[in-house]
């Protein structure tokens, strides 16, 4: 495969965080993909923009066009996984190939009223704690060159219960009826909340097949950089040999 038939890769972070919870998987891709992640509406470098998943999802098709290659494989984490499902029921033209991590799990019902609370909740406790609590959970548990691009990034806390309030009701394994193109449901092993519609979610695409990454938790990509991005590159290289 040479550089102009692989698949270009855009990849879309999860809540409060950016672009920069990619950094590993951008070292290790970009010598064979063309990559790029996003910054979300109100997230990064785009801090002060209004949330919306309308914005949303044209950021993640500018980035596809910006990569000059066509229909991308997009690789979105958490909200980024809901937004990605949302791009692809909008875009379907500029999709190859969807990646959900941590995004299998309907935003319907009860589900979702532990997450409305938590909205609720945020507002209430100054940023500066916030960042303080993050930044000792994220050194705690994961090597510093893993996650020191997320840190340096900052947190999106004031736009949380924007994004949250907009995605929770809206997705189920239903939204997978949109998707014109082949999934891979990538999911921590020991993510239960958000496998928990892991099946439902792959028998409704007759495309979709599901791999876990052993022992990993909700943040699959930073408790096993290695092996995400290796999930990663081999659905890329398949969608690339495909065409």
């Amino acid at each position: 495969m040479t550089a102009a038939d692989a698949v270009p890769v855009v990849f879309v972070h999860g809540t409060r965080f950016s672009a920069g919870q990619w950094s590993m998987q951008l070292a290790a891709l970009r010598d064979e993909f063309p990559v790029v992640a996003v910054d979300l509406p109100g997230h990064g470098k785009r801090s002060a923009q209004p949330w919306s998943l309308t914005a949303a999802t044209e950021i993640i098709a500018s980035a596809v066009d910006s990569l000059d290659h066509g229909p991308a494989l997009v690789v979105g984490h958490s909200l980024g996984g809901y937004t990605a499902l949302e791009f692809a029921r909008r875009r379907p033209d500029r999709l190859r190939g969807l990646v959900l991590a941590g995004a299998s799990a309907s935003t319907r019902g009860l589900w979702a009223a532990p997450y409305r609370a938590v909205g609720r909740l945020v507002p209430r406790v100054p940023e500066d704690r916030l960042t303080r609590w993050n930044d000792r959970f994220l050194r705690r548990l994961y090597p510093r060159e893993v996650v020191e691009a997320t840190i340096r990034s900052g947190y999106a806390f004031h736009t949380l219960p924007a994004a949250w309030d907009e995605v929770l009701g809206r997705f189920d394994a239903g939204a997978m009826r949109h998707v014109k193109a082949p999934v891979l449901i990538l999911n921590g092993e020991k993510d239960t909340v958000f496998r928990a519609g892991e099946a439902d979610f792959a028998r409704a695409h007759p495309q979709a097949r599901v791999e876990l990454i052993p022992r990993a938790r909700h943040l699959a990509n930073f408790d096993d950089p290695a092996a995400f991005t290796d999930a990663v590159r081999r659905f890329a290289r398949g969608l690339s040999a495909v065409g």
